[in-house]
């Protein structure tokens, strides 16, 4: 089922795209895109898209919803057909959807690390694929990637969420250089411990992070986006916490991240020293 405003292909407003959108940074990030004039067409798996298409329509801008599973091949062809039927190109995308699976990896269920690598990584890699090569050939366009603090040091206890987030923003960076002279932009947002659902839907509540101070989406997503139109390579938001983590890892050796970043992950009850 799929929302349909009006969203012509003779809208004068640009068109971003934000996937991940129904909750938590990607919805605030779509918030950010309507709060400056933009069309959206937003998406993530959950059916709670499609209110969040309806509230972000508010503010006057053109909001679509397209439910689907960005964790699976079709799911992003499936995105990518929507977006070419629009018949406008697309000034902006934030590539944010993502999910994590905490806990021990020799404990968790293979299906929920495989599942992480599928969204955090493939579809990033799919859907980037696709939107970049039509931005590069209008010689205009600009990419956001949700990355994470996490990804600057190993992070145990949720080992392919950290590990995801350092191919992405790795990937981001790479990708700005090789796009540097096509007219299309690439921002690394790296947040920090942010107040969303992350936590509980990864099982990570009973974690010292999980139950720490976080950052407010919305702060979160300004600083994305003000980084995005400013045509930044990176931007650490949120607190100075955040910032601090990303200038220690960078001096630290991995063993001893690896053993700071542990000591928030943990869970609580677990008896590992």
């Amino acid at each position: 089922m799929t929302t349909e405003p009006t969203l012509d292909a003779g809208a004068q407003r640009p068109l971003a795209v934000v996937t991940g959108a129904s909750s938590g940074i990607g919805r605030a990030l779509a918030k950010q895109f309507t709060d400056h004039d933009f069309d959206v067409l937003v998406t993530a798996e959950d059916n709670a898209i499609h209110e969040a298409a309806q509230l972000l329509a508010r503010s006057g801008c053109a909001v679509v919803a397209e439910q689907v599973d960005l964790a699976t091949a079709a799911g992003v062809e499936q995105l990518y057909r929507r977006i070419t039927t629009m018949g406008r190109p697309v000034a902006a995308a934030a590539l944010n959807a993502g999910v994590g699976a905490g806990g021990r990896f020799v404990e968790n269920d293979l299906a929920d690390d495989l599942n992480v690598v599928a969204l955090n990584v493939t579809s990033t890699v799919h859907l980037s694929k696709l939107l970049a090569r039509d931005m590069v050939r209008r010689g205009t366009g600009r990419l956001l990637f949700s990355a994470s603090v996490a990804a600057t040091m190993p992070g145990p206890f949720y080992a392919t969420y950290a590990a995801s987030k350092a191919f992405v923003h790795s990937f981001a960076e790479a990708l700005r250089y090789e796009l540097k002279d096509s007219g299309v932009t690439v921002t690394s947002l790296m947040p920090g411990p942010t107040d969303t659902d992350f936590f509980e839907a990864s099982d990570m509540v009973d974690t010292k992070v999980g139950q720490g101070p976080k950052d407010d989406p919305d702060d979160v997503a300004r600083d994305g986006f003000d980084a995005l139109m400013a045509g930044k390579d990176s931007v650490v938001a949120g607190s100075v916490k955040n910032k601090a983590q990303t200038v220690a890892a960078n001096v630290l050796p991995d063993r001893a991240a690896a053993a700071i970043h542990a000591g928030m992950t943990k869970p609580q009850h677990s008896d590992d020293s």
